[in-house]
């Protein structure tokens, strides 16, 4: 059992702190094509949805430098230094929540730091065992 975020779509209010606390934790910088949560919804629909990663782990069998892995706390994480960047996790993932922004070398995915939880204004999302979701 693993730890991952949950998303509670009928608490989101959509504001973007949750993208911009990600982006700004780990590349420095307010942008939300360098989130690794994304909240989105079409005009008239009354739930938002998020995409981030679930930390399922499929990805890992399809690296073929084999940079990704799952910790010991159930995270799937990536080894940069031997990414080679071929983005076939990317391209692989179920859950479209492995992401690539062309300023960067290798993708990036959510590691259930916990950052978004804390900074969500509306407590609608949270780090939690794998189990509970």
């Amino acid at each position: 059992m693993g730890r991952c975020l949950a998303f509670n779509a009928e608490l989101c209010v959509g504001c973007g702190i949750c993208e911009e606390t990600c982006s700004s934790t780990w590349f420095k910088q307010v942008d939300a094509a360098k989130s690794s949560i994304r909240v989105f919804g079409a005009p008239g629909e009354s739930l938002l949805r998020a995409t981030y990663c679930i930390q399922c782990g499929k990805c890992v069998d399809v690296c073929p430098t084999e940079s990704l892995s799952v910790d010991r706390r159930g995270i799937v994480r990536l080894r940069k230094a031997t990414c080679v960047g071929c983005l076939a996790c990317v391209g692989f993932c179920p859950y479209s929540a492995m992401f690539y922004h062309q300023d960067q070398s290798e993708p990036f995915k959510c590691v259930a730091c916990g950052q978004c939880a804390k900074a969500c204004p509306a407590d609608a999302l949270a780090i939690v065992d794998e189990g509970a979701l």
